[in-house]
């Protein structure tokens, strides 16, 4: 196929593009109809036109089911980065001004959502008085994802359980958590009193765990441990726990309320814990974001009446 130079690109061949990247992101023409919510040949209509200003074939579809070509591939590609760095112009220009305008991205690890003692509530309350034009994108994510989202600029902030600290980042420290170690009352150590469960005992039975490369302090919990079930979500640990055939790691507070209940009990306290600090991570730059820096300044003064002093 001849190639045509592609010339100017504007408005329409923009829509068009975001049309084919949520067409590949859904799967198919099918599956992308409520997602766009525009009719099927709409859509079609849309990527026959992208293919014929690009004088490429983009996708497969048919019997066979939805499959990008190898243009496709390129295509789709360099759409996710220029729709990534317009996104970035239009932030970085809207936050340049005194009254910030724009976006900002940010996702929660987890559990944080719903912990009072991230005071969200009074965060978001805040910073949409002193920035009432920012749009809040609040999503909850994976640990693992989030730190390399910031670090690339697909994310403005993020509320984690601090395991590491990387250069490029800035912390923000807000809470501490006690970590124990916890298991059900159908598990055989649970009727045990503490005098006779042996660090044998403990080390083999099954634990269930994060999955995360764990900072020294937690590395040294689960180094002589049984790691023979993984799940980064708190809920779906604690249900692993729940079976009686799995012990966990959890937060103090996160378990509390199956502790008071009777449904999981902590275990060898005095040997087995660890403190996990939570913060709020962003980009170390010189590039301005008056909406990113107005959310780390609400946080501070929310977080002004608490020792917030790191415990790493």
């Amino acid at each position: 196929m001849q190639y045509l130079s592609l010339g100017q690109i504007g408005d329409s061949e923009i829509k068009q593009l975001k049309i084919f990247k949520a067409v590949v992101d859904c799967g198919g023409f099918s599956a992308a109809e409520t997602e766009l919510n525009i009719s099927r040949p709409a859509i079609s209509n849309h990527i026959a036109n992208l293919e014929a200003r690009l004088n490429m074939r983009l996708c497969k579809r048919g019997r066979g089911g939805f499959s990008m070509t190898v243009e496709g591939e390129v295509v789709y590609d360099q759409t996710n980065q220029l729709l990534e760095r317009l996104e970035q112009f239009r932030n970085t220009i809207n936050n340049l001004g005194v009254r910030p305008a724009g976006q900002l991205k940010i996702t929660l690890s987890d559990s944080f959502s719903n912990d009072p003692r991230c005071r969200l509530p009074s965060i978001f309350s805040g910073f949409c008085k002193r920035a009432p034009e920012v749009e809040l994108k609040v999503e909850v994510g994976k640990m693992s994802s989030m730190e390399n989202m910031v670090l690339n600029d697909k994310l403005d902030l993020a509320f984690i359980p601090y395991h590491r600290r990387l250069d490029g980042l800035n912390y923000l420290h807000l809470f501490t958590d006690e970590n124990y170690l916890y298991c059900a009352k159908e598990h055989p150590l649970f009727i045990l009193p503490d005098t006779l469960i042996t660090t044998q005992m403990i080390n083999a039975a099954k634990l269930v765990h994060a999955g995360l490369k764990p900072h020294d302090e937690v590395h040294h919990m689960l180094f002589d441990m049984n790691l023979a079930g993984l799940s980064y979500h708190y809920e779906t640990r604690i249900s692993m726990a729940m079976s009686g055939q799995f012990i966990c790691f959890l937060p103090q507070e996160i378990a509390r309320p199956y502790v008071d209940s009777g449904e999981l009990r902590a275990i060898a306290t005095e040997t087995k814990s660890f403190t996990l600090g939570a913060a709020v991570i962003s980009k170390k730059t010189a590039q301005p974001n008056r909406a990113k820096d107005l959310f780390l300044q609400t946080i501070r003064d929310i977080f002004s009446d608490t020792d917030t002093r790191a415990p790493y």
